[in-house]
């Protein structure tokens, strides 16, 4: 088992709720994760089956499986996955997932279609094709964290896992240990976008400034927190923008911090020529 699918499960339990509601589309809650393993000729275990229970309050079983690649036999084992739990003594509606992360192209069927023999299908999500808005509006590190799997459409890749490593921090306050085990998460997935410069330095980022501190940033997320208005404070915010610009300018050129911050050549350069009495210059004097 490699540390992806590790990952993969451990988040998965965690976030059955969240999933069903947010990729699924499932109105439900969850009401009790089962553990399931089988004996054949190897050790097999589901990677995530739970008791659910719908607004309707009719129960079902939700099963999810994480598929890293695209694998030939895979509907055959989704339903080598239906028959063991139905052999289980597992009774009622069983609605079946299998939510492909990798990085190549999805190539696998959502079932197997057997005219006049056997028709089955389960439900299939290609996390290249998932619009990655939901899981970045989460309050929830686990969601941010699954988020890099996701289409960012057409925000920067940069400007998206910045602001999933500085949500992180923020969310995580001062628990060193779960913001370690996130970014490890964040670091392990990214790995499936080709994203792991981006996260090194989105971490370097949250070191030296406040992110968070941009307008910009947090209206390019829509998080719904709307800036002041008046004149005083619009001032303060360029001036804290600027100084931002100004120290990332000092490692990285005009084109790098554009894409760093999800800004323009020309804003990036307009913010860099901002001067104030809170500029580090003023301060050496």
């Amino acid at each position: 088992m490699t540390a992806k699918d590790i990952i993969s499960r451990a988040m998965l339990k965690r976030l059955t709720t969240d999933l069903a509601h947010h990729l699924l589309r499932l109105k439900a809650e969850t009401v009790e994760v089962l553990e399931t393993q089988n004996q054949r000729v190897e050790d097999r275990r589901a990677d995530l089956v739970a008791r659910m229970r719908g607004i309707d309050g009719k129960e079902f079983l939700l099963h999810i499986e994480v598929a890293n690649n695209n694998t030939a036999n895979m509907p055959l084992r989704m339903l080598r996955y239906y028959t063991d739990i139905r052999f289980a003594g597992h009774p009622g509606p069983i609605r079946q997932f299998l939510i492909y992360i990798g990085a190549d192209p999805l190539t696998m069927p959502p079932g197997i279609d057997e005219p006049g023999l056997l028709d089955y299908h389960y439900g299939l999500i290609d996390m290249h094709r998932v619009n990655c808005a939901d899981l970045l509006a989460q309050d929830n590190p686990d969601a941010l964290v699954l988020a890099v799997l996701c289409d960012f459409g057409d925000r920067k890749p940069q400007e998206v896992v910045t602001y999933i490593v500085h949500r992180l921090r923020k969310l995580l306050g001062a628990d060193e240990r779960r913001f370690r085990e996130y970014i490890t998460m964040l670091e392990i997935l990214s790995k499936n976008r080709d994203l792991k410069a981006q996260v090194e330095e989105a971490e370097h980022m949250l070191t030296e400034i406040d992110i968070e501190s941009l307008p910009s940033f947090a209206i390019g997320f829509e998080r719904g927190e709307k800036k002041g208005e008046k004149r005083g404070e619009k001032r303060g915010e360029k001036r804290g923008e600027a100084r931002v610009v100004r120290r990332l300018l000092s490692r990285h050129g005009v084109a790098e911090v554009s894409g760093l911050l999800g800004l323009s050549v020309k804003e990036v350069e307009r913010l860099a020529a901002v001067g104030g009495d809170d500029d580090p210059a003023h301060d050496r004097h």
